[in-house]
Parts: C-alpha cells; structure tokens; sequence
C-alpha cells in the first residue's frame, strides 16, 4: 500500500505531541528499559542521567490527538496550541468528535484560523472514523505496521504523523522515526552521525536500542529542549 509523504514540522522536538503525564508510576513501570539503555552505550546514559525519568503513557482521544496533529502541522508550538483551543470552542464539551465534526461548515472551521487544506484534512479525518476506515477500537491492539497503514490513508497523515502517534499516543516501544530532523539532530550532535546520513545509516544507528527504539527517540528528542518536555 502506497503511503502519502507529508513533511516533518519545522520544530526540532516534538513538545506539540507531548502531554502531561501526572501518574505517580510512571517511572517505575520504565525503570527496566531505562536501565538497559544506560547499560549500552555512555553517551545514552548522560542523556538519561540530564533529562530524568521516562514518562509517556498510553494516552485515550485518539482522534482529538489526530485532529491537533493535522492543526499543528508547519507551526509554530505555540500557534498550533491556540488555533487548537479555538477549534475546541466548536464542540460542546470542548472534545473533538467526528460526528459534532461533520456538522461544523467549513466557514467556521476556518474561522478559528484553520487552512483550506486543513480544513479539508480534518473532514476526510472524521470521514474516515465515521465510516469506520478507521476501527479507532481495535488501533490499541493492532501492529505498528497496521496503525501506519490505516492512518496514512487519511489526507493530511503521512508516515511521520502516523509514528508519533505510535509513540505519544500509544505509547508503543520501538518506534524509530529516521525522517524526524530533531533525531537527526540529536543524533549528530551526540553519536556523530551526519545529518545528511542515509535511511540505511539512521536505521542501523538504532539497531542498538532496538526493542526500545521509542525511549531512544524520546531522549533524543528532549536532549534538544532548553526546557524539559513535561
């Protein structure tokens, strides 16, 4: 199955993705993984020793997720966040849901500071939930392969979206997105891998955390924040 390419958000991190998880047994329920990944390689353990604990969770609103990942797309974090809160206004308990979403014109969606083409994405999103394209269910118990496949058939979703949703939304453990710049980033300012390095070089530069390439990403990703990502 062919997948659409959308193109990676300017912003080097992924703050935008990233709730606040507040569960007091967060860290414990990572300390396994955490330590194995200190055990492998030094430069690893002195991104974990400066970042602290691990602590995405699997998170419930799938497609309020999807719809504030379609809204935050090539922006800025902090206009991706108003134009969400205004676009929240539109339902009557502030929850996105496909149905409420279908029933909102388009004059309205773009009232709030959305796009055309956003407007359009967020439409054939709740298309896809309301005619069941997408088993919002069953994405909990399906594979990673699945998951992608089944969201990059949504305009607007590309691989990338679809991995992050992987990561911060269902918190899946090997997740390795190599098209993310921040990974690319990181990864040349800390392992010297180039940032211009092919696909095959930024795969085989995770088979070390490989089953949990995820927590790698998530680290990687926070060595980058002036201010931890909380």
């Amino acid at each position: 199955m062919a997948t659409k390419r959308t193109k990676t958000p300017k912003s080097s991190t992924n703050t935008y993705w990233c709730g606040r998880d507040n569960s007091p047994n967060v860290g414990a329920s990572h300390e396994r993984v955490i330590t194995a990944l200190r055990k492998k390689d030094k430069r690893m353990r002195g991104i974990i020793d400066e970042c602290g604990p691990f602590t995405l969770v699997p998170k419930r609103g799938y497609f309020a997720a999807l719809c504030r990942a379609i809204v935050g797309q090539q922006l800025a974090v902090a206009a991706a966040a108003t134009i969400y809160e205004r676009f929240r206004t539109l339902f009557a308990n502030g929850r996105p849901n496909p149905d409420e979403l279908l029933r909102v014109s388009k004059a309205r969606l773009r009232g709030v500071g959305l796009s055309n083409q956003k407007t359009a994405y967020l439409i054939d999103l709740a298309t896809h939930y309301t005619n069941r394209t997408i088993p919002h269910r069953r994405l909990k118990s399906m594979s990673d392969e699945e998951v992608i496949a089944t969201l990059t058939e949504v305009k607007g979703i590309g691989v990338w979206t679809a991995q992050m949703f992987l990561i911060f939304v269902l918190a899946r453990p090997d997740v390795w997105p190599t098209g993310d710049l921040g990974i690319r980033r990181a990864l040349e300012r800390t392992f010297a891998v180039s940032l211009d390095a092919s696909l095959d070089d930024l795969e085989q530069a995770g088979e070390p955390w490989r089953p949990f390439r995820s927590y790698a990403a998530w680290y990687l990703w926070r060595s980058l924040d002036a201010t931890p990502v909380k």
